[in-house]
């Protein structure tokens, strides 16, 4: 029997494995906005793709299978425009050194209006990837 205890339960456990709380809705379609691979900064080793994908209404930004970051103190996901970081625009802590995660692009944000998704070190306050958008 599904209740809702049993979705928070499975929420909690999809983002302790590094997978989006986000349920999947039957018939939802999956656009994908822009893509970009990740160069590393400030001396980091970060690689692999980033997609901005439109799913039920909603913005989200994706790190795909590939990414890898070699590591760093509180790691966050932002945007930025042409070489500036949009300190305004954080997602959240980033969930794993490595593989796919997704995150949530609140409604007060609009991805559009950004062409960089960042590895922002919130501590030492440098980046430590960047991946433009096309």
């Amino acid at each position: 029997m599904i209740n809702r205890r049993n979705v928070l339960m499975g929420a909690t456990i999809a983002v302790a494995a590094g997978a989006s709380a986000i349920p999947a809705a039957a018939g939802s379609d999956k656009k994908v906005a822009a893509k970009g691979s990740f160069t590393g900064l400030s001396n980091h080793v970060t690689s692999g793709s980033v997609k901005i994908i439109q799913k039920d209404g909603r913005t989200f930004v994706e790190l795909g299978k590939d990414f890898s970051l070699d590591g760093g103190p509180d790691p966050r996901v932002a945007f930025g425009k042409d070489g500036e970081y949009a300190a305004d625009t954080k997602l959240g802590a980033l969930l794993n050194l490595t593989g796919k995660q997704r995150y949530a692009v609140p409604p007060s944000i609009s991805a559009a209006d950004y062409n960089e998704v960042y590895i922002w070190c919130e501590v030492a306050g440098v980046p430590l990837g960047v991946a433009k958008l096309k």
